[in-house]
Order: structure tokens, then C-alpha cells, then sequence
């Protein structure tokens, strides 16, 4: 099996700079993820607090966990299945990408996940702090032969998007 990745909290200044006050005071501790089963490709992230959503309604969740990888792989994020099946939850950005240098990024690296409760049959979603709420699967990617990109990041969403 390739180890080729670690999962870390935020600090605990940039928790409590990226935590919004609608989901009360930042927790003093960070659940990191982990594979439920050895057959499990994903690791689930748990919800830092509780929340409700319903239906059409949107959270940005400070997730308080980095991830530092080896160059060559991206951690992708989904919504849990289950979520996906019971209340259509989505991340806003249809699948998270978390590129290998966004741990160096200014804020940390944060694992932010921007969720909209789609439910096209009335249900609210109801998460309770350390629920199992979107699940990270680490892929290795290739380049290409012509590739030149040398830029280094500096900034977190979008801060790629150099015109």
C-alpha cells in the first residue's frame, strides 16, 4: 500500500479565523478522517459541529483538517453516498479538489466544503457535530509531455486562476 499522504488540523488561529458564527463557538478538538473498512477508498471527514440544512439551503463548513501529500497526487471530495442518495447533499463545486501544494497555501491548507441540501423531497438534512459528512479519495494524476507550469501557489480558492 503507497502512504503517501497525512491528514493534520489547522492551527487554531485559523480555525477560529475561518469558523462563521452561525455554528457557535470553534471546537477545541478536530476529528481527522479515516477509512471505515480496509476495502474503504475514501476517507470520511467529520463534521467539527452540528448543523441543520433544508431543503436549498447552503453551509460553508470549516472542516479544521489539512492534508499534506506527496507531488503527483490530488485528494478528491465527494459528499458521503448515503447523503447523496437521502437528501441529494452536494458540494457546491461538484467534487472538491485538493492539490498537493495547497497544504503551503496562506490559510493552511483548510478543507473547506461549501454544501447545498438538494432535496427535491422536503427532507432537512440534520448532521450532529462528528458525523461522517463528505469523504476524501486520493488519486495520482499525470501531466503533460509539454507541461511548463512552475508557479508557486500562494493564496487558497481560485488563487491558481492567473490570467
Amino acid at each position: 500500500m503507497n502512504r503517501m499522504a497525512e491528514f493534520y488540523a489547522v492551527s487554531r488561529e485559523q480555525l477560529e479565523s475561518d469558523w462563521p458564527e452561525a455554528l457557535g463557538a470553534a471546537p477545541e478538538s478536530i476529528r481527522l478522517p479515516r477509512r471505515a473498512t480496509r476495502g474503504s477508498a475514501g476517507y470520511d471527514f467529520y463534521a467539527p459541529a452540528g448543523f441543520e440544512l433544508k431543503p436549498g439551503e447552503s453551509i460553508l463548513l470549516p472542516t479544521g483538517v489539512r492534508a499534506r501529500m506527496d507531488e503527483g497526487w490530488v485528494l478528491l471530495m465527494f459528499p458521503r453516498s448515503g447523503l447523496g442518495f437521502k437528501y441529494r447533499l452536494q458540494l457546491n463545486n461538484t467534487v472538491g479538489v485538493i492539490d498537493s501544494d495547497y497544504y503551503e497555501a496562506k490559510n493552511e491548507g483548510h478543507i473547506m466544503l461549501k454544501l447545498t441540501n438538494d432535496s427535491r423531497d422536503g427532507r432537512t438534512l440534520r448532521i450532529g457535530a462528528g458525523d461522517a459528512v463528505a469523504q476524501g479519495v486520493f488519486v495520482p494524476y499525470g501531466i503533460t509531455k509539454d507541461d511548463g507550469a512552475d508557479a508557486q501557489r500562494e493564496g487558497g480558492f481560485g488563487s491558481t486562476d492567473h490570467k
